[in-house]
């Protein structure tokens, strides 16, 4: 596939960016990346997303197709013939399930993790972190159904549509832990969950693709800081 075929218009700090990338590279299809500025949105990311001037942006060829959750299922479904494996179980009641979990992650995990991060204070903080916790703790008694037969990863012995869903928070969860000098993935409460991560990050299409701790942590400053200068005081 030709790089101009193919183009991903995202952010390097996106976790749904991560998301996107992920699938591509188990697909093993090439790609152009455009990066996003973010800072403000550029005229790019409002004409191919008008509805919700959001990233990521996959084009193929003269087809738009926006949200990573689409986005991903839309390229399982277009290159399933070649010879890369689906993310998507063939089963229809699993991978009914494979999409409750992934909506289960955006719902319940990124508003905590997101919300936790940009409290003001230390009491909303505890209450949202300790949310993050909850939500690790539903998905290790998950992972833990999924791999009985020794297996690290949500799909099995392959990484699959939950394990791209929940892995592409993987460098914002290590950032976080960093800032907030806390442990939100404990070995001694979900010891299922650290090896399935220790599983995901050496995965060859989740290498390269994560963000740097510690450059996360430095663009994190940035973020919270234009969120609270830009809340109504």
């Amino acid at each position: 596939m030709a790089t101009n075929e193919l183009k991903l218009l995202g952010c390097w700090f996106s976790p749904f960016t991560c998301r996107v990338k992920f699938v591509l590279n188990i697909k093993g299809l090439e790609h152009d990346n455009i990066e996003e500025t973010f800072f403000p949105r550029s005229d790019l990311v409002l004409q191919s997303n008008p509805v919700y001037k959001k990233i990521p942006v996959f084009s193929h060829g003269d087809k738009i197709i926006c949200e990573s959750s689409i986005i991903i299922e839309y390229i399982d479904q277009v290159w399933k013939d070649n010879g890369a494996p689906s993310i998507l179980p063939s089963n229809a009641f699993d991978k009914a399930m494979a999409r409750f979990w992934v909506a289960y992650i955006d719902d319940k995990l990124f508003n905590s993790l997101r919300n936790g991060l940009i409290a003001q204070d230390e009491e909303s903080k505890k209450r949202h972190f300790e949310q993050v916790e909850q939500v690790f703790v539903t998905l290790e008694d998950e992972i833990n159904k999924c791999n009985n037969e020794g297996n690290y990863f949500f799909g099995g012995d392959k990484v699959g549509l939950i394990d791209v869903g929940l892995g592409c928070f993987v460098g914002w969860i290590r950032a976080i832990e960093k800032i907030e000098q806390i442990k939100l993935l404990d070995e001694a409460k979900t010891p299922a969950l650290v090896k399935w991560v220790e599983a995901f990050v050496v995965h060859p299409a989740v290498k390269g693709v994560l963000p740097e701790t510690n450059k996360l942590v430095e663009f994190a400053k940035i973020y919270v800081q234009r969120l609270v200068n830009a809340t109504p005081k």
